[in-house]
């Protein structure tokens, strides 16, 4: 549980609630959420399992830090396939198709943050802008690999 003080909001890594994204079934905690929020910003833990992937999306106004902070990352930005090392960050513009995943047999920790949060500035945009692809579409170095694990779509 976070400790609201003044000025602040403080979160041990211990207290941290973890859950499932629903669509691809990568557990992921919710920073900024469980720190207070912020009104115009995102920021969640994802633990990539090996073997994985994140969805295939973009966003309509927001842009995204994307940071590794355990293992090494790998990402696709529009046509191109990205390795990112252990600290190594990529920042990706609003409107650019984007998906991390993990083509190794280790786990892999990122810290992504979002700004401004799509939508923060009334209501938020229909889901087609978000997926104007197969959301579900894994890059080709998964390819032989299923995700989401079988039994928990």
């Amino acid at each position: 549980m976070s400790e609201r003080k003044p000025g602040y909001s403080i979160a041990p890594l211990e207290s941290l609630s973890w859950r499932e994204s629903n669509m691809m079934k990568i557990p992921n905690a919710d920073l900024l959420k469980q720190l207070g929020g912020a009104p115009s910003l995102t920021g969640r833990f994802w633990r990539m399992p090996p073997y994985s992937a994140n969805t295939w999306h973009r966003h309509v106004d927001q842009w995204e830090l994307y940071v590794v902070l355990e293992g090494t990352g790998r990402m696709r930005v529009g046509e191109e396939t990205l390795t990112v090392p252990l600290h190594g960050a990529v920042l990706v513009e609003p409107r650019a198709m984007r998906q991390v995943f993990n083509d190794g047999a280790d786990e892999t920790l990122w810290l992504i943050l979002g700004a401004p949060h799509d939508g923060a500035a009334g209501t938020p945009p229909p889901l087609s802008e978000f997926y104007p692809e197969d959301p579900k579409g894994l890059p080709q170095e998964l390819s032989g690999h299923d995700w989401p694990p079988h039994g928990k779509e």
